[in-house]
């Protein structure tokens, strides 16, 4: 009998153990698959946004996101011109433009891996946030080191289609070196250049971000309801 009674205590016992290891593992599957849901939305939008922007003209093509010269220099487009005739520069502001778009081309897997160290703490927040929560927090925890590895790619489509130089000239005519403000450097220039492709991919991933989840007939939407 005592024998009995022990064997009931010890399968009592391991029961008590089991159970709340069995509930968390139930109670986390909602949340991996909150998280992996997350950063399949989210890495398909920053796909898709970057594809769009590193098309050949698009980011001079979409007003909202164009990249323009830093400073007084964003305005100055009568004088652009005016150095264009004259043969100082080409269209400088497309050159910066298509500095861009290589940019952007290049940098999926630096977007790619940022996603996929979302946390499932991460994933579950963005599932209840707003249509553009993935891309909000994305830059909010991500913003800066994101920029930091696109900045290069910027650098170096710069140099490979000479905007450096252009901007040499440009700070050459008297005209515009009487404007105050414009850092005309090279690292001013590439500052400039990376913060606004940062801004207009983010507005293209959070563009497509809020269509995977608003569209019944995307697969985002479908993927959502699961996930609810």
């Amino acid at each position: 009998m005592r024998h009995g009674t022990t064997s009931a205590r010890i399968l009592a016992s391991l029961a008590l153990a089991v159970a709340p290891v069995a509930m968390v593992s139930f109670a986390a599957t909602p949340a991996v698959a909150q998280s992996t849901g997350v950063k399949s939305i989210l890495g398909d939008a920053s796909d898709n946004a970057l594809d769009k922007l590193s098309q050949p003209g698009a980011f001079y093509a979409d007003e909202a996101v164009r990249i323009l010269l830093p400073g007084p220099l964003e305005k100055a487009t009568s004088i652009l011109r005016f150095t264009s005739k004259a043969g100082l520069t080409k269209d400088i502001t497309k050159t910066l433009n298509d500095a861009a778009g290589r940019a952007a081309l290049e940098a999926k897997p630096v977007f790619r891996s940022a996603i996929d160290g979302l946390t499932l703490q991460d994933g579950v927040g963005i599932v209840t946030g707003g249509n553009e929560a993935g891309s909000d927090y994305l830059r909010r925890t991500s913003g800066e080191e994101l920029a930091a590895k696109v900045r290069p790619l910027v650098e170096k489509a710069l140099t490979e289609l000479g905007a450096y130089q252009q901007v040499e000239k440009l700070g050459s005519v008297s005209s515009l070196a009487r404007l105050g403000g414009a850092d005309l450097s090279r690292d001013g220039l590439t500052d400039s250049v990376t913060d606004q492709t940062m801004d207009g991919i983010f507005a293209y991933i959070a563009n497509e971000e809020s269509k995977f989840r608003s569209d019944p007939l995307d697969k985002g939407k479908k993927l959502l309801k699961d996930l609810f």
